[in-house]
């Protein structure tokens, strides 16, 4: 083989190896890559430039490629490829340039289309983006062009196994003022609550927290579209949703698991991200005496989420009103998260208050920590007619 003097592998040698491996039947561990590689050059290679070649081969053909050691990072929590020349990764401080490179779009594309393949999806022209989870958890997104102008367009959300705590995540400075004492009493007086926020501002983290701080004795039921909330607690259940597979069968939705869920006897129905039609069951069943239950939603502020909620039901076939009425009685809290210059905080804690004019009304209690005259005294209220003290 000629050319392979110090330049990456050509896309057509890629492409050789990978069709050998797959007509062998063989795993691409570096034994056989070396293997492949040989069969396939049309000249000798020695030794060092074989084993540059096996490490060009491991980063197109194994696992997340070039991305692999980013993604490894414990610090990482976001990788995108907006370009072949222009990767970037969020370590909880916003987004930084890497020096990862790609040899062209098509380099990209082979490795969103072998990461969509792996998760059990269809990445191509007739399907030209890809919204899957990965088998250790991690998110993936793939767009292609031609809907992605500039070139494919991949981005995956690393799934951490940390678990934090109230306190670390106080410790951490995630809860201003008297927050922290408000957030234990409106779990210990089991008000049902919503943690809205934008992406990125730790809604998952902080219900993850909240969840292990629930008494051990009552046992939590949780349903997700994706594999993230594994709280400290003794007794929980976790249901996560399922694609349809390439031939567009064995889907199960989060509506699905919903109703399933209200057959388990839980004691406390978790929601890791209401997004669609399933916030009708989520309202419905917090409505009927599920106590303490909750969900993330996203929402550019506490007093947006009653018309989040009521978009989202509309998509389950609810008009506005209907989800209007039962999420007055259903919810009582909603606990707001923002970040800012990688820092994240729970901006403030508001109360659903009787509606006014159809529409539930939003009251801020604490905001930057410090509680508000009108709707302070009204989480009082709430906290005391579970007996649970006031923190004022």
């Amino acid at each position: 083989m000629t050319g392979f003097s110090g330049a990456p592998a050509p896309t057509e040698f890629v492409q050789r190896v990978q069709r050998r491996l797959a007509a062998d039947g063989s795993a691409p561990d570096p034994a056989n890559l070396a293997r492949a590689a040989r069969a396939e050059s049309d000249g000798l290679v020695d030794d060092a430039r074989m084993l540059t070649l096996i490490r060009q081969l491991e980063e197109e053909l194994v696992g997340c490629g070039p991305l692999t050691e980013l993604l490894a990072d414990p610090e990482t929590t976001d990788v995108v490829v907006n370009a072949p020349d222009d990767v970037r990764v969020d370590r909880g401080h916003g987004w930084e340039r890497t020096g990862v490179v790609f040899a062209d779009d098509e380099a990209v594309q082979r490795l969103a289309r072998r990461l969509a393949s792996a998760a059990g999806a269809r990445l191509d022209d007739a399907h030209p983006f890809v919204d899957a989870r990965l088998g250790d958890g991690t998110r993936l997104h793939a767009v292609l062009p031609p809907l992605s102008v500039d070139g494919t367009c991949l981005s995956l959300r690393v799934l951490r196994h940390d678990r934090f705590d109230l306190a670390a995540l106080n410790a951490a400075g995630m809860f201003p003022g008297e927050t922290f004492d408000v957030l234990r009493r409106v779990i210990e007086a089991r008000l049902a609550f919503l943690i809205s926020g934008g992406t990125g501002t730790g809604k998952t983290t902080l219900l993850d927290a909240l969840l292990g701080a629930v008494d051990p004795r009552e046992r939590i039921v949780t349903v997700e579209d994706a594999e993230e909330l594994r709280p400290a607690h003794p007794h929980v259940v976790r249901l996560v949703s399922r694609a349809e597979n390439v031939e567009g069968a064995g889907g199960v939705t989060m509506r699905d698991l919903m109703r399933q869920a209200l057959r388990m006897r839980p004691d406390r129905l978790i929601v890791g991200e209401v997004r669609g039609g399933e916030a009708v069951e989520l309202v419905g069943a917090l409505s009927t005496g599920h106590d303490g239950g909750a969900g993330t939603v996203h929402a550019n502020g506490s007093r947006e989420v009653p018309a989040r909620l009521a978009a989202l039901g509309a998509m389950g076939g609810v008009d506005r009103a209907a989800i209007y009425a039962q999420l007055s009685s259903a919810v009582q809290v909603i606990l707001h998260l923002r970040r800012d210059h990688g820092v994240r905080r729970l901006s403030d804690i508001a109360v659903l208050a009787e509606p006014e004019g159809g529409a539930p009304r939003v009251v801020p209690a604490v905001v930057e920590g410090r509680p508000t005259a009108d709707g302070a005294p009204l989480l009082a209220g709430l906290l005391g007619a579970r007996g649970v003290a006031s923190p004022w």
